[in-house]
């Protein structure tokens, strides 16, 4: 895997949300929100495995940038993943995840929405629908319902 890059997205696949009883994320503490089970187990050796060529590629509203980020401090994302800062990127749009994964060389993307998967189909050659999914899947994505099925699917020895 010399040149294989790898893109993960933060929300419903490694930081969980929480929700109000009308379906809506809050953010009271960004602290607060919930690990997606597995998540700091398997990233690293991802990273590992992909000689460190890993990014964060995430929609997040300009509001909910600084939460993100805080997340990510709290919880030592980087020490922890072996992910470093200068490498998450934020879009506005989740279709503009695509210009990042052109931009940065992404072989490989993990990400919870076929909207994404759509917009990177002819981009990137590998990629991991992660987490349960209501609408049909195509067989152009590679369904990954947790991380121990994304570390299976990307065959890590």
């Amino acid at each position: 895997m010399a040149e294989a890059r790898l893109g993960v997205d933060l929300g419903r696949v490694v930081v969980g949300a929480n929700r109000n009883a009308q379906g809506r994320v809050f953010l009271d503490d960004p602290r607060q929100m919930p690990l997606i089970e597995g998540a700091f187990e398997v990233l690293p050796r991802l990273v590992e495995r992909f000689g460190g060529r890993a990014w964060v590629i995430s929609r997040v509203s300009e509001e909910g940038e600084p939460l993100s980020l805080a997340w990510l401090e709290h919880h030592d994302f980087y020490g922890r993943t072996g992910i470093p800062r200068e490498n998450v990127r934020y879009c506005r749009k989740r279709e503009d995840k695509a210009d990042h994964c052109a931009e940065l060389g992404i072989t490989h993307m993990i990400d919870d929405r076929m909207d994404v998967h759509r917009a990177i189909r002819d981009l990137v050659p590998y990629r991991y629908l992660f987490g349960p999914q209501e609408e049909e899947i195509p067989d152009w994505v590679i369904v990954t319902p947790g991380w121990e099925d994304v570390e299976r699917a990307i065959g890590l020895p």
